[in-house]
């Protein structure tokens, strides 16, 4: 088990956002934990030195292009890419550094996902650059796909068949707690230990944490298998856990 760090993008800024809130058409309804004055790269950077691989630099919306390209050009290969990726332009993205691409909703038509789309993909950037965001909701005891920025379910149940069907299709998964992230009152054990059980690779969950003891919780609800991303409750995004005591477990258990 590992920790994944993040870089989440808004209007060009390194923010953290409550999920499930960003709204493009209205943005009264976005809510914004945190707004960041050091720049995209900086953090790629941070990472870097930390020797933290595997994070990701997540799009929310338009506007982040530039932000994102520096950050992963501040650390080639040290991170991944998400965000309105397509067979068009996930080439961009690779070539400026990232070493995979993450895709949620390109891959869906209808609210099921588009076999035919996922192929493109893959025969585009291959299997081995590819991420899977499986971010979810839960609605009716069972956890759903969410897509365009977490506000739409869609017909996709995260269960044992999904993930054993798609992992022939792709590298990772990362996964959004979406009705926790950014909320810091707590991860969602159920999904933790659904995908420690049930990944056939490796996945990334997010969402929730609140306290630096999450790490341990994770590493046990996922049986080592689920990695951990943290985001607004880091001291560095202006919450309370100190990245130095995240780095400083991550060192002891690698």
């Amino acid at each position: 088990m590992k920790f994944r760090p993040c870089i989440d993008l808004h209007g060009g800024k390194v923010v953290q956002i409550v999920g499930g809130s960003l709204d493009e058409r209205n943005t009264d309804n976005t809510r914004t934990n945190f707004v960041s004055d050091r720049a995209p790269a900086d953090y790629a950077a941070l990472y870097r030195d930390a020797n933290l691989p595997g994070g990701h630099v997540i799009s929310l919306g338009t506007g982040n292009q530039d932000a994102a390209l520096s950050a992963l050009r501040a650390w080639p290969g040290g991170m991944q890419y998400g965000g309105g990726v397509n067979p068009q332009n996930a080439s961009l993205f690779l070539e400026a550094g990232a070493s995979h691409v993450i895709v949620t909703s390109f891959v869906f038509s209808g609210g099921r996902i588009d076999y035919a789309k996922l192929a493109k993909l893959i025969d585009k950037v291959g299997k081995d650059c590819l991420v899977l965001d499986l971010s979810c909701r839960k609605r009716d005891g069972d956890f759903y796909v969410v897509t365009d920025r977490w506000q739409q379910f869609t017909d996709e149940k995260v269960d044992a068949a999904l993930l054993e069907k798609l992992a022939d299709s792709c590298a990772e998964f990362l996964v959004h707690g979406v009705d926790v992230e950014g909320l810091k009152q707590g991860i969602q054990e159920e999904l933790i230990v659904l995908l420690g059980e049930h990944s056939p690779v490796p996945v990334t969950y997010a969402g929730g944490v609140h306290e630096l003891e999450d790490l341990e919780r994770v590493k046990k609800l996922g049986k080592g298998r689920v990695d951990l991303t943290i985001g607004s409750a880091l001291d560095i995004f202006g919450g309370t856990v100190p990245f130095s005591a995240v780095t400083a477990w991550q060192d002891k258990n690698r």
